[in-house]
């Protein structure tokens, strides 16, 4: 029986993702470093799932959907609930809304133009999700880095209480200097 992992990437490569341009090659490669590096930092299963998957139904930074919501059950099918939960919140984020506000504000769900306070483990998780695509980013287009990383470290300064020792590390390390 195939893993949840190979369900994704038959699932990713069906969908085109090996073909769909991204910062330092396709987002399949995107997305596979992005689990890469939460694997690094020790995330459990789900999350490294989630991380491979992130950009299915889209991002309030990368709005070009694999798949609409309407398929979210056979997403879960293929990677299971825990992660196309997360794969689902951070897909929602809007992230001019919830980025200014977290760790301690309502986390704003752009799908259903509602608000919410996920728990702290799941905050974790986005936090964790956010740092590691977006250091992908940093990492592959210098052009990225120079534009926001200042924004970024300061993003992630905030939200380092959600952060594990090593994500934060990583942080450092990629977008530059402690703030």
């Amino acid at each position: 029986m195939p893993s949840s992992h190979d369900r994704a990437t038959a699932l990713l490569r069906q969908l085109g993702a090996e073909s769909v341009p991204h910062p330092g090659g396709t987002l399949l490669t995107h997305l596979d470093r992005v689990r890469i590096r939460l694997a690094g930092w020790q995330a459990r299963p789900a999350l490294q799932l989630a991380g491979f998957c992130h950009a299915l139904y889209g991002t309030d930074g990368f709005p070009k959907a694999l798949l609409p919501l309407h398929r979210r059950t056979a997403v879960a099918a293929a990677l299971g609930s825990e992660a196309e939960g997360l794969v689902y919140l951070y897909a929602s984020c809007d992230r001019g809304a919830t980025y200014p506000v977290l760790p301690d504000g309502p986390f704003h769900d752009r799908f259903m133009e509602a608000s919410h306070t996920p728990s702290l483990a799941v905050l974790r998780d986005f936090a964790e999700l956010t740092a590691a695509n977006e250091l992908d980013l940093a990492a592959h287009d210098p052009e990225f880095r120079t534009r926001y990383g200042a924004d970024l470290l300061a993003l992630f300064t905030r939200f380092r209480p959600l952060l594990s020792g090593t994500a934060w590390d990583d942080c450092v390390a990629v977008l530059g200097g402690r703030p």
